[in-house]
């Protein structure tokens, strides 16, 4: 039986080195325990190519199998999910570099690690993600060639080389491909990992969920508007509407999920934008009032919201076009108004009271809004991130004992306040305002810019949206959040190297706004060409495009840059400088086409004395030549050149085209 071949020495170094850069983009996710097994799997297989270690027998192989998944389920939980399935596919990778025996096993090893390396998107698709992701990829190239490399092969570093030229060449052809290659949906779909970062609005919300929001500079999303942007006071982000109300928490009612598109009418001015949405695993999608989105799995809802039929998961493009002066719902339906006036049977009696006293006061119910407007604004209410305890009562301790909350608080109390005086309102949260990016034009939407205010209903009027923040704290709605709570120190908390927290450095501050929009270029271009975004710029360069069009366009396209490729790589213009040579060259040719092949040791006189002794016919003009050809290469005649042309082109009428043609010798003048 003939021996297994060795695992080269260069191929395994780099081996070595792919593991190490595949892991690192995932450490954040995965448990401790998994440096420890790398570390450990690593100098073992270092040893046994010493031959001072021997590999693991199979009960040990089955013994560290079971020790891995023990170890997946204790720090997961579970052995099922992205996160555990993430965290055994890196085990395994690690495991098999101390099983891997041949060539054969290198291989499964650096296909599992280019697997590995596209399970990193999963959790991280920013830009510099993607740059990072060319290292590990260029590492497993290089121990794909190094494989191929004799057991002495020590040299490391030519084969890098020839891995990132490898890589580069194939770039253009993945250019193609990402641009006409058609998006296909996935097969099957994936949970959001748990641990992908503040996520933002859930579908519910206390008072202290959207100032815990506030304390992240996580981003939400990034909006670019054809034409102007609009004024702050008119950016409300509707994420999702909160009908019911148990007392302390407000969510979504369930009629409020249905896809049913309500009655509006446009008017004023539309506004046409386009979001960039980061992942938030919620199927809301974020929209000034009231939106259209051109997109076949989004569905305006009953209560305006716009809603995805699977949560969003990945970086998300669409284009949307707005009405925020539309008259939404002038005869709204009796079961909308009655979840609009919902309450708890008890709690909060002060509130009811005086909701009672101000209806009788105001029976018009836009002078009752204006009184509570009024009453926030001229009594001593202070805007802040960290309110007083209020007690069970929220709405009573907060209206008429601690008086500062955050803007939960202020729309929560007069949602409530109007409902118990018979006005249908409910609560909206999303975001309002955003940071504007000067070097791009356009708006960057964080965590820190949630929001809730509050619409109500009006007969012949429908729904009238209003932000008792406002009145509160005219900043936050004019200036932003960190602008009106510039006195506390909480902000921000979740980001102590942020640029953002120094964004009153100049140099600085540009420097932030640039990178930020080298990210949304990245996200709008290359994370949101996906479906109908890839179809709409195919449409906009080649114009109606059908399967069989496509397909032959992605053929033709793939073989030209294969043949520009080709010239590149074999170079044909690299010819023979030295006209000599070059004439030398051609001299071998034509002897060759006789069946006279030069050796590789031959010189230029013993071959062509070689070749007159086999074509004595010709052997006067092959040993001139060969004569000419060493007096104009090494005695540097000034007219050698020309002699050793007029030599060859006798040479060339004397010979046939090819061997054993019949010829008879033609008489030529002497030229002297």
């Amino acid at each position: 039986m003939s021996a297994v071949p060795m695992i080269p020495r260069n191929g395994l170094i780099w081996l070595l080195i792919a593991q190490v850069l595949v892991i690192l983009p995932h450490l954040g996710h995965l448990p401790l325990w998994i440096i420890g097994l790398w570390l450990v799997c690593a100098i073992w297989r270092v040893q046994i190519f010493r031959m001072h270690a021997r590999y693991p027998r199979s009960w040990l192989k089955a013994l560290m199998m079971i020790g891995v998944g023990c170890g997946v389920y204790l720090s997961r939980g579970s052995l099922i999910g992205l996160d555990a399935g993430v965290v055994l596919l890196i085990a395994a990778f690690i495991l098999k570099l101390v099983e891997m025996r041949s060539r054969r096993d290198a291989w499964v090893l650096i296909f599992l690690g280019f697997f590995a390396v596209t399970t990193s998107y999963l959790f991280y698709d920013s830009l510099p993600a993607g740059l990072y992701s060319l290292l590990p990829v260029t590492a497993l190239l290089a121990a794909m060639i190094g494989l191929q490399q004799s057991a002495a092969g020590t040299h490391p570093w030519p084969t890098l080389r020839l891995a990132g030229s490898l890589l580069m060449q194939a770039i253009p052809l993945m250019l193609v491909l990402f641009v006409l290659f058609p998006r296909l949906g996935p097969l099957w779909s994936l949970p959001q990992p748990s641990d992908r970062g503040v996520t933002g609005l859930s579908d519910s919300m206390s008072p202290g969920d959207i100032a815990e929001l506030s304390r992240s500079s996580q981003l939400a999303f990034r909006a670019s508007f054809e034409g102007p942007i609009p004024e702050r006071d008119r950016l409300y982000w509707r994420a999702v509407t909160f009908e019911r109300f148990d007392g302390r928490r407000w969510s979504q009612s369930l009629a409020s999920q249905v896809p049913q598109a309500p009655d509006w009418t446009p008017r004023g001015t539309p506004v046409q934008y386009s979001v960039v949405m980061q992942p938030s695993g919620r199927p809301w999608l974020y929209a000034l009032d009231v939106p259209q989105v051109e997109a076949s799995d989004v569905r305006l809802m009953t209560d305006f919201h716009l809603q995805r039929t699977r949560p969003i998961d990945q970086a998300l493009l669409y284009q949307a076009t707005s009405w925020p002066e539309s008259l939404r719902e002038p005869g709204a339906p009796p079961a909308t108004l009655e979840r609009a006036l919902q309450l708890p049977a008890q709690g909060n009696p002060r509130s009811r009271a005086w909701a009672e006293t101000l209806r009788r006061e105001y029976p018009n119910p836009a002078n009752l809004v204006q009184a509570l407007l009024r009453h926030f604004n001229q009594q001593p209410y202070r805007y802040t991130l960290k309110p007083s305890s209020v007690g069970a009562d929220i709405v009573d301790g907060f209206l008429f004992d601690t008086l500062n909350g955050f803007c939960i608080h202020y729309a929560g109390a007069m949602t409530f306040m109007l409902r118990a005086a018979g006005i249908p309102a409910r609560v909206v949260a999303g975001y309002q305002g955003g940071e504007i990016n000067p070097s791009g034009n356009y708006l960057s939407v964080r965590q820190l810019d949630a929001h809730a205010w509050v619409e109500y209903w009006r007969a012949d009027q429908g729904w009238i949206a209003i932000d008792p923040t406002f009145q509160v704290a005219p900043e936050r709605i004019e200036q932003g959040l960190e602008e009106a709570l510039s006195d506390e120190d909480e902000l921000l908390d979740d980001s102590p190297l942020a640029l953002r927290r120094y964004r009153d450095i100049g140099w600085l501050n540009q420097l932030r706004f640039g990178w930020d929009n080298l990210n949304y270029g990245w996200q709008r271009w290359v994370l949101g060409y996906q479906g109908e975004r890839q179809l709409d710029v195919l449409k906009e360069l080649f114009g109606k495009l059908d399967a069989r069009k496509l397909g032959l366009l992605t053929v033709l396209t793939g073989a030209l840059l294969m043949a520009v490729l080709a010239v590149i790589v074999l170079k044909p213009w690299r010819r023979e400088r030295d006209p000599l040579v070059r004439l030398f060259r051609r001299f071998e040719r034509l002897l060759a086409r006789q069946g006279i092949e030069r050796q590789a040791s031959e010189g230029a006189r013993d071959f062509a004395e070689r070749a007159a002794a086999l074509l004595p016919a010709s052997a006067e003009s092959i040993r001139e030549f060969a004569r000419l050809y060493e007096l104009a290469r090494y005695a540097d005649r000034p007219s050698g050149k020309g002699e050793l042309q007029a030599s060859f082109a006798r040479l060339r009428r004397q010979l046939p085209w090819r061997s054993g043609a019949r010829w008879e010798p033609k008489a030529v003048p002497d030229e002297r």
